[in-house]
């Protein structure tokens, strides 16, 4: 596949990858790429040439050190995937301060122990969440500094161009990033967790290229490509994957504000490396299956049955290939499939990659079936990029072995350990907890549950999510929804219950796009409330519950669920910005259909 525009040139990430620190990574890969494109919107209504980024962060240190940021600081991000994201936090890491993303999603109230916590004196935001970053400002007086995206200043204190023209007497912008070392704090990722207070994860310059440097050492990383920056970036892996790499590989990244649009700007950026969560992917992946479905006897349906012959076969005996020549389909069928991957803008695709929840063996044999190996990588915000499948030995199911620089190893009960210079510096302003999560050797205690199989590992659950039912018996629920979701697009999550219980239950909750698929097709109303209960969707879904129950033990089996009559939206009260279920508030907040469901 072509991975750089006809008429671009790549450039060598050498220099760049060896620096000790992102700032003069940056610099290296600025001078290196001029006038390609750094950073655009899909619309090219905002583009802007590594030259012009150079120099724009240039003038955005100075503003923010005008307002007092300075190293060991912070400033907070309160944004869409836009490209002042990256300006601000680039200008940002040049005078030693900590960026930070906070969720667009949260009110204000769950903003102030950030700021608290980071010490942030400015947080830069846009015209939609200005109104939040007031009555943060309000409950968090620490914070000074209100700066918006846009030519309207409106009640905040400053715009986004004031803040570039600011100046401030005796300030030496090359001095400042030059004097920083590899152990200066370069962002903070507050953990979204599933229960208690985020906790501020540190991570250096040190730790972040290391990852870098593996990431290269295990599969070259083309320099100069495309990525497309779409998930929050207050999440490590949007921030490393696109933002930091880029800093050092140079890519051009297509900023995406609204997901919704993610079809659109796929087809914009064609991105050459991508990451995602398995939602994402399983959306993008039911929409193939679905234009296959609507032509059974058609070249797709074809093309996709030898593919899905094809990654089976491999499958079951051991491992694929990625980068394989021969895949065993007939130029029809090779045609077929990539007229699809340029339909989805996925066709200059080197890596593909997967990770922060579980995700489906059926989604994953789709995107083989493709042609695009989908990788699964593991890490945490605490140890970043941890483990990743090798591209010449994809094992479906697996996250593959840990990468270059890192160990890994499993506890007694299986809980993943993990050791090396990819590790947080620690919980910022938290050394108990930061005592409680690393040991004395050094070893990150993740809370992750494995098993291994030869040198590869398999997730198979979270330690603290374990179902112990009413006889003793330990269950892994991701195991149990994994079963029921792999054979129904219309299930977008699914909760296992059953903790201190007798039998294992589970609430359903639909998804939206699947659901209005499925509506106009049946001539229904667009409404989830009303889909819960239609015949045909409880059919779907049953078939989906009793064939999962099929393959599993009898005391894991559903024996009854719930559809609910809404659907659960990323960093609403049921999942967090990354879809990981919060499981003490669901069995809080729907504590009366889960009673309903064992009544009696």
């Amino acid at each position: 596949m072509s991975t750089v525009p006809a008429g671009e040139t790549t450039y060598d990430a050498t220099e760049a990858l060896a620096a000790s620190t992102l700032c003069a990574a940056f610099q290296r890969t600025a001078r290196g790429r001029g006038d390609a494109v750094a950073l655009r919107l899909a619309d090219d209504s905002i583009s802007v040439t590594w030259t012009e980024y150079a120099d724009r962060v240039r003038a955005l240190a100075e503003g923010f050190a005008s307002l007092g940021v300075e190293r060991g600081g912070a400033v907070a991000l309160l944004m869409t995937n836009r490209p002042e994201v990256n300006l601000a936090d680039t200008a940002a890491i040049h005078l030693g301060a900590a960026a930070f993303s906070i969720y667009a999603t949260n009110p204000a109230k769950a903003n102030v122990p950030l700021i608290a916590n980071s010490g942030a004196k400015v947080l830069v935001t846009e015209p939609a969440f200005l109104e939040v970053a007031l009555k943060t400002r309000e409950l968090a007086p620490t914070l000074e500094t209100i700066v918006v995206v846009g030519p309207d200043r409106g009640t905040a204190d400053l715009t986004f161009d004031e803040l570039a023209e600011r100046t401030l007497d005796g300030f030496d912008f090359d001095a400042g990033w030059q004097a920083l070392e590899e152990t200066d704090v370069v962002t903070l990722v507050y953990t979204s967790g599933t229960t208690g207070e985020p906790k501020g994860v540190q991570h250096t310059h040190l730790s972040l290229l290391h990852g870098l440097r593996g990431l290269e050492e295990h599969d070259h990383v083309t320099p100069g490509g495309r990525v497309l920056s779409f998930l929050p970036m207050a999440h490590i892996a949007e921030r490393w994957i696109s933002h930091y790499a880029s800093l050092v590989f140079g890519h051009t990244i297509t900023c995406c504000p609204d997901p919704k649009q993610l079809a659109a700007a796929l087809t914009s950026a064609r991105p050459t490396r991508m990451f995602g969560v398995p939602r994402v992917f399983e959306k993008l992946a039911g929409a193939v299956e679905g234009m296959a479905a609507a032509d059974p006897e058609g070249p797709l349906a074809d093309a996709l049955a030898a593919g899905l012959a094809r990654v089976r076969a491999e499958q079951a005996a051991g491992t694929s290939d990625a980068h394989a020549a021969d895949d065993g389909l007939t130029e029809a069928q090779r045609a077929t499939l990539a007229a699809v991957r340029a339909k989805l803008g996925m066709d200059c695709l080197e890596w593909t990659c997967v990770a922060a929840a579980p995700s489906t063996n059926a989604m994953h044999e789709t995107y083989h079936a493709l042609g695009i190996p989908m990788l699964q990588i593991w890490g945490m915000s605490e140890c970043v990029f941890s483990c990743i499948t090798p591209a010449d030995r994809i094992k479906i199911g697996t996250v593959g072995h840990q990468v270059p620089g890192v160990e890994v190893k499993l506890a007694e009960d299986g809980e993943i350990l993990v050791r090396g210079k990819n590790l947080m510096s620690g919980y910022r302003n938290e050394p108990a907890k930061t005592a409680e999560a690393i040991d004395e050797d050094g070893w990150l205690w993740s809370g992750d549950v494995a098993v291994q199989e030869g040198d590869f590992y398999r997730i198979v659950d979270r330690k603290k999510e374990l179902i112990i039912n009413s006889a003793g018996k330990n269950m892994s629920p991701q195991k149990i929804e994994m079963a029921v979701k792999e054979s129904c697009s219309l299930i977008a999550q699914i909760a296992a219950i059953g903790d201190g219980k007798l039998y294992v239950t589970a609430l359903i909750s639909l998804d939206e796009e699947a659901a209005a698929a499925y509506a106009q097709q049946h001539g229904l109303p667009n409404d989830v409330a009303v889909l819960c209960k239609d015949e045909g969707v409880r059919a779907q879904v049953d078939a989906a519950v009793q064939a999962a129950n099929e393959g599993l033990a009898r005391v894991e089996q559903i024996k009854t669920y719930t559809i609910l009559p809404t659907a659960w939206q990323p960093g609403g009260d049921e999942v967090t910005p990354t879809m990981k279920l919060k499981r003490r508030v669901i069995t809080e907040k729907y504590e009366q259909e889960i009673d309903a469901m064992y009544a009696g």
